[in-house]
């Protein structure tokens, strides 16, 4: 085994256990707050998982951080996208400029943006200073005739998300967020899906970029091929991500494991980043206790993903776009929890009588 599969292997033995200590002394507190029991409806649960995510009683989730990774993918040669494979590096381009739609909301929230490059196909133009140089592949091979990566790319790339995450705790980070960009990658998460919950492809299969119906029903065609050439073990998360995922995924799968084994409680996005979760939480069950889902995709199988996984999606606004937007806006709502259970008086410090 490589290297980089013992690190990833020793990463999942190190995930902690959910502090249920600290989760209970959170709902306690909650109980004793200047309100209704239960009026803060899920702004109370979301802080005492904050809670025993962190490990504190009464968890502080101000530094955050979005990463938002780019890769492509070999399988758009089969016509999956509405869009040129060119886009993923221009968007990237667009993101180290500030100019998508992450870069506003990380901005309205306060969270930087961490761009890294685990497997473009083509070089970024214009300034690239700040872009995370983690590339593994210049792209995954295409799925629809043979494997999308090696054994060895996934494990690097998945090594890398991890890597990332632990040098950006030393910066400061309480609270993270998943995003992505990588033209055909939809394609790659369905295919995901549909090996890890045996659905029908013909039933989980988006617009993606933009798809109209007949481009949807040869993107579910693509992915069935793509299942048949493969045969992924749907027993096995590795061999479904290393199959049929997409190098950038498999960088949040690291990320999702780094901010696991530090306590670090991650958002993932929409329907692409929960491929991640969906792969990472199979693999290792017990970062799921970490996770938080940003928002529920408006993209047809996103529902089924979260419910595989088990997580309740903090919002619902139509949104497909991925990026880490829903995660960034998702923020918000979760540092509103924190400072809630923190920063409100209990019924004897404000000399409020409680109830009957």
């Amino acid at each position: 085994m490589s290297k980089h599969a013992d690190a990833v292997r020793s990463l999942c033995a190190a995930i902690p256990s959910f502090d249920r200590v600290a989760a209970e002394a959170a709902g306690r507190r909650q109980a004793s707050l200047t309100k209704p029991p239960g009026s803060l409806g899920r702004l109370e649960e979301l802080s005492v998982a904050l809670a025993g995510m962190t490990g504190e009683q009464r968890p502080h989730v101000e530094s955050s951080a979005i990463f938002t990774f780019a890769g492509d993918h070999g399988v758009v040669a089969e016509g999956v996208s509405a869009f040129p494979q060119s886009v993923s590096v221009q968007m990237v381009a667009n993101f180290l400029a500030g100019g998508a739609a992450v870069n506003v909301l990380a901005r309205l929230v306060g969270a930087r943006v961490v761009i890294a490059d685990l497997g473009l196909a083509g070089e970024v133009p214009g300034d690239t200073t700040e872009l995370r140089a983690l590339r593994v592949a210049n792209g995954t091979a295409n799925m629809a005739v043979g494997p999308a990566m090696t054994a060895g790319q996934m494990w690097q790339a998945v090594a890398a998300g991890a890597a990332l995450v632990e040098e950006e705790a030393v910066r400061g980070l309480d609270l993270a967020g998943t995003g992505e960009m990588g033209i055909g990658n939809t394609t790659a998460a369905t295919a995901i899906l549909a090996a890890c919950g045996g659905d029908d492809p013909a039933a989980i299969t988006g617009p993606g970029t933009g798809l109209d119906r007949a481009g949807m029903g040869h993107k579910a065609e693509v992915i069935r091929r793509a299942l048949e050439v493969n045969r992924p073990n749907p027993d096995c998360a590795w061999d479904v991500l290393q199959k049929v995922g997409g190098l950038e995924i498999a960088g949040l799968v690291g990320v999702i494991l780094g901010c696991a084994a530090r306590r670090i409680p991650c958002v993932i996005d929409g329907f692409i980043s929960t491929s991640a979760a969906l792969v990472a939480t199979r693999a290792c069950p017990a970062s799921l206790q970490f996770l938080f889902a940003g928002h529920r995709s408006a993209e047809p199988g996103h529902d089924r993903m979260l419910e595989l996984i088990g997580l309740r999606p903090i919002l619902d606004l139509d949104m497909r776009l991925g990026e880490g937007t829903g995660a960034a806006l998702a923020f918000t709502i979760l540092r509103a929890a924190a400072r809630t259970l923190d920063g409100m008086a209990t019924f004897a410090d404000a000399g409020v009588d409680d109830r009957l």
